[in-house]
């Protein structure tokens, strides 16, 4: 092939221009239609869920006012402490609001953009192996997740590490096919990215990376093993420009690491959010070491987490090992095989690490499990679809088709009195298309297609249904939930939860319901007027993991209150909001307060910075006692705001030590239902 001015086309060219031939005409209306589609799922009606979690939304406001407080992910810009995790996925939203200015659409359009952007990279992955109509279930399936749902269209980090794993195993994918070595270079940059969104999160499935590689790699072994040595340095390279910096940085001039208790990233990557989530052993965390559910193989299926994942859960593993015993027989280096292990071992490795780990676990975090259980349910339901005159084929396709209906009853059964009929439906069209399957060797080919277009649809309707109720309802808070209001069993379904990587201990075991969806639309500062009792919302204490509403109590506090609560930020009255506004300028922080959420309520009303002492649980020591008092010495608080969160470590001692001094010291001033000390004026 050559140009029009006669030259040789590149090789790279002509493969393009292949592939593109190859297509089928409906290809490129479909994917976009899907894409489209997700969209729409993901951006209707966002901003009704104002601020989401204002823990993030206030360190996305004070990464657009100011520079430093953008690179460390600082909480405020007077850059007092930092959010409990690495920055990268502050970077998007802090960006959007220095472009756009401060907002819930800004603030929450770049996760939903990730969530288009995972389903697109998930299609062009699948499609590799068996087509575009692979490539559509697999997005169509992520998409309709309903915990993807929930966190693409919220600003925890989640969304942005989902969609680099999706990345990384897309890269690992190509590696496979020709064993070039910049795919495997850059799936170690999407890692290494990964790990300044949530840490060692993002290594989950690295290994499993690594080991079909080196098994599958059409490749000589050496070159294998000096490829991926690549891949390891592009990986560290990737995360640890940032690491360095932050432990290199004096730490006189830039802030506190949150979460930690000595100020160290690498503390905070080992302990807290490393190993600590393993064992239970979380030194900073309000009751951490227990009280986060039982832990074992059924975790992922339970009233907490079951209606989030779970769906179509038991039919992925089922296809996956269909898949491999397809492949049996297939050389070292098949492709379709590769896949298979790559997905099938992202999916075992993560859903293992998170059915065991005893300290903090949020149902939420499964979302890394929707792109492998989509992948699967298109790699395997197509391999062995095309495969389905073999009996046992037959068999499978069946079982899933049946299976997958009979646990949709299951799970739709959680909620009774969410359309009842829907249960029933999916119920029978799974069996009528399981039954039809176990025929579709004698089956007319229009009957057998017709009945695997009806057991699909049953398999789908029952998470579809509960991602547009999640996308219908409002989410406010640190502990959000997917689904129908009572879809975790009602109240006391969950057990006790944390902060917004779900620090903090909540209620007793049966004492609050697990949810986290505003049942009115947030108020400026983070708060919700009335008693939160709306869709998707129960009444009751705290409830588990990262996601509850401020709907709902904190710490024993009503929400909306004037004070917060460890999961809840304060409603702030406009009078309080003039009195911080008053002279802002002339202080580094209009205002200090005891927890982060209860910080960022005012940061985020005022537009000011406001201190959070002790980071996210007031259980970090920072800043100490004799360091506030030079602040205030300097000049550089004004207002102390009584009341807030404090934990039970070192922190808590701090904490507690400056609000004593603060009471002993200075004037109250009662502003509605809120009262501050003005610490410029002594008693």
């Amino acid at each position: 092939m050559t140009t029009p001015h006669g030259r040789a086309a590149p090789a790279s060219a002509s493969r393009f221009r292949t592939r593109q031939a190859d297509r089928p005409r409906w290809e490129r209306p479909a994917f976009w239609a899907l894409l489209l589609a997700t969209g729409v799922l993901y951006l209707w009606s966002l901003g009704a869920s104002g601020y989401a979690n204002s823990f993030y939304s206030a360190a996305a406001q004070a990464g657009g006012a100011d520079w430093k407080a953008f690179l460390f992910g600082s909480l405020d810009a007077g850059n007092a402490i930092t959010v409990d995790k690495p920055p990268a996925a502050l970077w998007p939203m802090g960006l959007s609001v220095r472009l756009f200015g401060l907002g819930s659409w800004q603030i929450l359009v770049p996760q939903a953009l990730m969530g288009v952007a995972t389903v697109g990279v998930l299609f062009a992955a699948v499609r590799r192996r068996v087509g575009p109509g692979g490539g559509l279930l697999a997005g169509a399936v992520l998409a309709c997740t309903p915990v993807a749902a929930l966190m693409f269209r919220f600003n925890n980090p989640d969304a942005l590490l989902c969609l680099l794993m999706v990345c990384a195993l897309y890269c690992a994918e190509r590696a496979v096919e020709d064993a070039r070595t910049k795919w495997l270079v850059l799936a170690g940059v999407c890692f290494g990215c990964a790990f300044l969104v949530k840490t060692l999160q993002a290594w989950l499935i690295l290994p499993v990376v690594a080991v079909v590689y080196l098994v599958c790699g059409p490749t000589p072994l050496r070159r294998r093993l000096w490829q991926l040595l690549l891949g390891g340095l592009s990986t560290l390279a990737a995360a640890g420009w940032w690491v360095a910096l932050a432990e290199l940085w004096p730490a006189g001039s830039r802030p506190y690491i949150g979460g930690s208790q000595t100020d160290s990233f690498l503390e905070l990557t080992l302990g807290y959010n490393g190993f600590g989530r393993i064992t239970g052993d979380e030194t900073g965390s309000v009751g951490g070491g227990g009280g986060w559910g039982e832990t074992g193989l059924t975790r992922l299926l339970d009233a907490e987490t079951g209606g989030q994942i779970s769906w179509l859960l038991p039919a992925a593993l089922l296809l996956l090992a269909a898949g491999l015993l397809l492949t049996r027989r297939a050389a070292r280096t098949d492709r379709k095989r590769a896949s298979f292990l790559l997905w099938g071992g992202s999916l075992l490795c993560t859903g293992v690490v998170f059915s065991f780990m005893s300290g903090i676990f949020h149902a939420y975090y499964t979302v890394a499990l929707a792109p492998y259980v989509a992948a699967l349910v298109a790699l395997g339901g197509v391999s062995v679809w095309r495969a389905r005159e073999r009996v046992w084929c037959a068999v499978v396709l069946a079982v899933a088709v049946g299976g997958t209906a009979a646990w949709s009853y299951a799970l739709l059964a959680r909620s009774p009195e969410w359309f009842p009929w829907l249960r029933w439906a999916v119920l029978a069209a799974g069996v009528l298309a399981a039954c039809g399957l176990l025929a579709v060797r004698v089956a007319p080919r229009g009957l057998t297609a017709g009945l695997a277009v009806v057991g699909l649809l049953a398999a789908v309707a029952g998470p579809a249904a509960y991602a547009f109720s999640t996308a219908a309802t409002p989410h406010t808070g640190s502990i959000v939930s997917a689904g129908p209001g009572d879809a975790r069993g009602g109240p006391g379904a969950g057990p006790p939860g944390g902060g917004p990587d779900g620090k903090g201990k909540g209620a007793p075991d049966g004492q609050g319901p697990s949810g986290g969806s505003a049942g009115q639309p947030p108020q400026p500062g983070g708060g919700v007027k009335g008693d939160g009792r709306g869709p998707g919302n129960r009444p009751g204490g705290q409830g588990p993991g990262e996601g509850q509403g401020n709907s709902q109590q904190g710490q024993g506090r009503p929400a909306g209150g004037p004070g917060g609560g460890l999961l809840d930020g304060g409603s702030v009255s406009a009078k309080a909001e003039t009195l911080l506004k008053k002279d802002a300028s002339s202080y580094t922080w209009v205002a200090a307060a005891t927890g982060s959420q209860n910080a960022a309520s005012y940061q985020l009303a005022t537009g000011a910075p406001v201190m959070a002492i002790g980071g996210f649980n007031g259980s970090d020591p920072s800043p100490t006692l004799a360091e506030f008092r030079q602040y205030v010495e300097d000049g550089r608080v004004h207002y102390f705001l009584a009341g807030g969160t404090g934990g039970p470590s070192g922190g808590q001692g701090s904490a507690s030590r400056i609000s004593t001094w603060v009471q002993a010291h200075f004037e109250k001033v009662k502003v509605g239902d809120a009262t501050f000390y003005d610490l410029t004026k002594r008693k």
